[in-house]
């Protein structure tokens, strides 16, 4: 461009190369007209250069919005990508933070199962159980109900020195209970089996004295009558199955001890005779 204008400066060299766009007629150029045509030359060539002038600035000015636009979209993708990875991150971290809340809570769940179910073990050995023995309703704890089942279970499998030593801390530990003087009669017909006759009248006697309204008073004296035949106490034992037929006449024991005092009874001489 520069080298174009350059040339356009000579007037000679103008003159030659305007002479064959003049028209045939018009001649010679004067120094007027060859002036008046550089003039129109230069403002033409100045008109054409200002609009590619300006065509090259709109399209500098193109190619500057769209690197412009190529850059924040590159930077828009890194950002973008930059946010994806923090969101990831922020997902992993939620993700992290939900398995450790759901662990919790099913630990929580669990020790929270575990908890009431030992609760519910707890509050059922203490909860009363309905119950009637010899005739008497009354509730009974469960620690109070398993130990007198423990302790009749020995009885009843011939364990009777099992069965003494848990009936003995029954009576000691439940003195006010309704099993209370069942256990102390099975305690002196433990001591019975043993033949440990003493304490089988006394666990026995201890019956009759503290529970005077049980029903097991009447076999209480059928026991203590004998443990004192087999202590060769005949004398103690008529006195104590006379008392049983005199309190109780309408109770079994008392038909057993009518048969026994008969067979205790001297012989009558007369019929001998």
């Amino acid at each position: 461009m520069q080298r174009i204008r350059t040339l356009l400066a000579t007037p000679l060299l103008l003159a030659t190369l305007l002479a064959p766009l003049l028209p045939a007629h018009a001649g010679i150029f004067t120094d007027d007209e060859a002036r008046k045509a550089i003039l129109e030359l230069r403002d033409t060539i100045a008109t054409n250069d200002k609009k590619q002038q300006d065509r090259l600035d709109a399209m500098e000015k193109r190619l500057a919005e769209i690197e412009n636009r190529v850059e924040a979209l590159q930077h828009g993708q890194i950002a973008a990508a930059e946010k994806s990875d923090a969101t990831s991150l922020d997902i992993d971290t939620l993700r992290g933070a939900t398995e450790k809340l759901a662990n919790e809570v099913a630990n929580t769940q669990k020790n929270g199962h575990d908890l009431y179910a030992d609760l519910d073990n707890r509050l059922r050995k203490l909860e009363p159980t309905a119950i009637t023995v010899d005739g008497q309703n009354a509730q009974v704890g469960r620690d109070e109900q398993m130990a007198y089942d423990t302790a009749m279970a020995q009885f009843r499998a011939n364990d009777f020195r099992s069965a003494i030593n848990a009936l003995g801390a029954f009576v000691a530990r439940y003195p006010q209970s309704v099993y209370t003087a069942a256990a102390q009669y099975w305690l002196g017909s433990s001591y019975y089996a043993v033949k440990d006759f003493p304490n089988a009248i006394a666990a026995q006697q201890t019956l009759i004295e503290r529970f005077p309204d049980s029903p097991r008073v009447p076999e209480a004296l059928l026991n203590v009558a004998a443990s004192q035949m087999d202590s060769n106490d005949r004398k103690g034992a008529k006195a104590t199955l006379a008392r049983l037929v005199k309190d109780y006449p309408d109770s079994e024991a008392a038909k057993l001890a009518k048969e026994r005092l008969a067979s205790l009874a001297p012989p009558d001489k007369t019929k001998k005779q």
